[in-house]
């Protein structure tokens, strides 16, 4: 078995020059003498978990400074070496990535309940005072430091992702209230972060890791209803997968490849609490996913498919034509495959494969970023299109900062599910799920919010307070000089309309 640093390299390689080969043998020398008599709670060398961190991050092709960041992340806060140190040894990049995951690594979310799942933001009906109340205004300020360090620099979380995950592996080393609160944090920050940025195979893995911790006797059911049904659809699985080969290739349709892939556990347990915890109504425990070469090559087999097997009424969806906001895309659709077996199927190419797995991470292309104007200048990371709403985080920072208002924000328009709408020229407007036509209206342009008079939607009209569904056509009907309506407070979703609103009621003295 390969060495973790023979792995890295094998991972580096082709983008990697004989220098910075040297640069990261000084790093893996440094940490094992920064290390060399340091053990983890689990009994092995400590050295293991920074490797592992730099493995991760050497799979996402996040460039060799990265990697090195991944392997010294832990050394200013578990060693005698100080940043200083790290400084004389390395590069600026490093030394700016080493210092902002250091201040990251002092988050701490002290009055995370033990037990249960709460609402991390929820804790008004405690009554705190005195030091309990300045050690909340600390969390929370170490809250918006991490949201800041992302806006500025994506790899800074990505390793810190990437640490998590490490970590979560071997949670069960410690006490029961650590367990629950490491497990609840992942669950309720890491995983939504990770997903929000694309990273979904790592999303699904931190959800799958916490469960047992925050959900125990819900996981021992999960698995118990799930087991024998994945294997028996596995199995199944096993016997069409040529069926598709075959006629693909008779059509001249050449296949990358064909895998299927097991739903993760907490995501079935979420899916079968909406089905009263029936699993025969769960069709996607086990998912068919063709990888082709080309875009229209996805649609050709598509309809290759649809041809072998009648599709299910209302299970396709496209995810090319309109990605997900986390820049997913694929072809779903779900069909009566043999023996009348209802079963899901992906079809992507490869390139939207790795973005599936690894997000914004996939966009990095980290070489070309490095050369761009952009980033020469402001050593900083602009995200792609798909991704634009991690500047409207740092937006909402400046808009909210010193205030309970932005931890409310960030509760409604960034951990919770989101939801994507047209207008009618075809732009797609990204918002939390439940969003209104006034939320809309007010993500187009302020003035349209304010002027709004009525909507439609996919050309029928609707209650302003009506909740937006994925996909549909939104048309703001305006009123030439009008004002918004108090009554909107009650019912818009996101802080951020509830701010405009407030504006303008307040400057016309209507507030």
């Amino acid at each position: 078995m390969k060495s973790l640093k023979t792995q890295i390299i094998d991972n580096l390689n082709g983008d990697i020059s004989d220098k910075e080969k040297d640069l990261l043998e000084k790093a893996f020398l440094f940490i094992e003498k920064a290390h060399e008599t340091q053990l983890r709670k689990t009994g092995e060398p400590f050295i293991n978990h920074p490797s592992r961190v730099a493995l991760i991050l050497s799979q996402m092709k996040l460039g060799v400074d990265a990697v090195i960041a991944g392997l010294l992340h832990d050394v200013v806060e578990d060693t005698e070496f100080s940043l200083q140190t790290i400084k004389s040894e390395f590069n600026e990049e490093v030394v700016f990535l080493v210092q902002s995951l250091t201040k990251i690594n002092k988050i701490k979310y002290k009055n995370l309940p033990p037990f249960g799942r709460q609402n991390l933001f929820s804790r008004s009906a405690r009554n705190i005072k005195g030091q309990e109340k300045k050690e909340t205004d600390a969390e929370k300020e170490n809250f918006r430091n991490m949201i800041l360090a992302m806006a500025k620099d994506l790899r800074v979380i990505l390793i810190k992702l990437a640490d998590r995950l490490d970590n979560m592996k071997s949670l069960w080393v410690f006490d029961l209230e650590k367990q629950k609160s490491k497990a609840l944090e992942s669950l309720e920050i890491f995983a939504p972060l990770a997903y929000r940025l694309g990273l979904t195979d790592i999303s699904a893995q931190l959800e799958d890791l916490a469960f047992p911790y925050v959900y125990p006797e819900e996981y021992k059911l999960t698995r118990k209803i799930v087991a024998r049904k994945r294997e028996e659809l596995e199995n199944y699985l096993k016997t069409i997968v040529p069926l598709v080969e075959e006629q693909l290739k008779k059509n001249n349709l050449l296949p990358l490849k064909i895998k299927y892939r097991a739903k993760h556990l907490y995501s079935i347990w979420r899916k079968l609490q909406k089905e009263d915890m029936d699993i025969k109504r769960v069709y996607d425990l086990v998912a068919m996913r063709i990888i082709m070469l080309k875009t229209e090559d996805c649609y050709a087999a598509l309809g290759i498919i649809h041809q072998m097997w009648k599709p299910v009424p209302g299970r396709f969806k496209d995810y090319i034509a309109l990605p997900k906001p986390n820049g997913y895309q694929s072809l779903h659709t779900t069909v009566f495959a043999e023996n009348g077996k209802m079963v899901e199927i992906q079809i992507r190419t490869k390139e939207m494969d790795e973005e599936a797995e690894w997000g914004i991470a996939a966009h990095w292309v980290y070489g070309a970023i490095k050369e761009t104007k952009g980033y020469k200048k402001k050593k900083t990371f602009i995200p792609p299109k798909n991704f634009y709403w991690i500047k409207q985080l740092q937006d909402w920072q400046k808009k909210f900062y010193g205030s309970q208002q932005f931890l409310e924000s960030l509760k409604v328009d960034f951990f919770k599910d989101r939801i994507f709408v047209l207008t009618p020229k075809g732009d797609i407007i990204d918002l939390p799920e439940g969003a209104t036509p006034i939320d809309f209206a007010y993500q187009v342009h302020t003035e349209i919010g304010n002027q709004a008079a009525g909507a439609k939607a996919n050309g029928k009209l609707v209650p302003l307070n009506y909740n937006l569904k994925s996909g549909e056509v939104v048309e703001i009907l305006i009123q030439k000089g009008k004002l918004p309506s108090l009554s909107w407070l009650e019912f818009v979703k996101m802080s951020e309309t509830k701010k405009k609103i407030e504006e303008i009621l307040r400057r016309k003295k209507l507030l």
